[in-house]
């Protein structure tokens, strides 16, 4: 430990240094760089992950960073919680644990999300894209507010996507089933679900040192959407050999809200290429905003207030 500093040797000092970061997604692509990223700068990470081999093996990695022996002072380890966030059920237990074991919380990183073919529904009767891609990152970020709020100052960072600006845009006041798309138009809406939660997130947490963004992360070449069917998945591959980002391009501007780099002023904004940009103009419709929240408050039983 270096004592001026308040680091472990090896790792940078910076506005990460000590701060528990939670994180989803983190086992692949984006999020795994991310991860290993933030735990280099000093970030002690709680992740969530579906597959256990892999959560194991990417603590592992992050394990073997630490430059101190286990026990030593300030060598806080990494934790991982196990659960499938497209199931509504298991979004709210692994929150309540990590709630349990964490009682501040400096960044929240909502970062899992997939595309889904096909007419499945979950056993709650969600389509996929809507319960991973939206409802879990409402559920875990409504759940572990008590432990954000904890934190002097505290980041939610969502990553949202490009493909919400072709999105199906539902008619106002629309009902639960306008959001139950499927395939790439599931994606699209579920995306932009993505910043009408942030919109209305930040409006309701003004005035509490919490802050929430959203980001687009470019066309990274990873293995998302390798399970979409042909001539979808030959259409991502071509786009990805052509277009591809590497997945510390597409992390960059994650990181960059993480730390704090960027982000500040006002809250509720989306970034490209770390820079503020202005979504499709429903993305900033409230009145569509605050009917997908009333919507998820519903189905969640979560609910914030706005400070007064």
């Amino acid at each position: 430990m270096n004592a001026s500093s308040g680091q472990l040797p090896g790792q940078l000092a910076g506005p990460l240094a000590g701060k528990v970061v939670a994180i989803t997604g983190a086992t692949s692509g984006i999020g795994e760089v991310a991860a290993l990223e933030l735990a280099r700068r000093g970030a002690r990470l709680v992740i969530v992950a579906r597959d256990g081999a892999r959560g194991q093996a990417l603590l592992a990695r992050l394990r073997a960073g630490r430059t101190t022996r286990p026990g030593a002072s300030g060598a806080a380890d990494h934790a991982l919680h196990l659960a499938d966030l497209s199931l509504p059920s298991q979004q709210r237990a692994v929150a309540e644990s990590i709630l349990a074991a964490e009682p501040r919380i400096d960044v929240l990183v909502n970062n899992a999300g997939a595309v889904f073919m096909g007419a499945a529904r979950t056993a709650d009767g969600l389509a996929p894209s809507f319960a991973l891609n939206h409802l879990a990152y409402y559920t875990l970020t409504l759940a572990l507010l008590p432990a954000l709020r904890a934190a002097p100052v505290a980041r939610i960072v969502s990553t949202a996507s490009g493909a919400h600006r072709y999105a199906p845009v539902p008619a106002p006041g629309f009902a639960l089933e306008a959001l139950q798309r499927d395939g790439i138009r599931g994606y699209a809406l579920s995306k932009l679900c993505n910043l009408w939660f942030t919109r209305t997130l930040a409006q309701r947490l003004a005035g509490t040192g919490v802050t929430a963004h959203a980001l687009h992360p470019g066309f990274v070449a990873t293995r998302f959407a390798d399970n979409t069917p042909w001539p979808w998945n030959a259409l991502m591959a071509l786009r990805k050999r052509m277009q591809g980002r590497t997945p510390e391009q597409g992390a960059a501007t994650l990181l960059a809200l993480a730390a704090g780099e960027l982000g500040q002023g006002a809250s509720g904004r989306y970034f490209a290429d770390g820079v503020a940009t202005d979504p499709v103009p429903a993305a900033l419709d409230d009145s569509l905003a605050g009917r997908l929240w009333s919507l998820s408050a519903g189905l969640t039983g979560l609910d914030l207030q706005p400070v007064r």
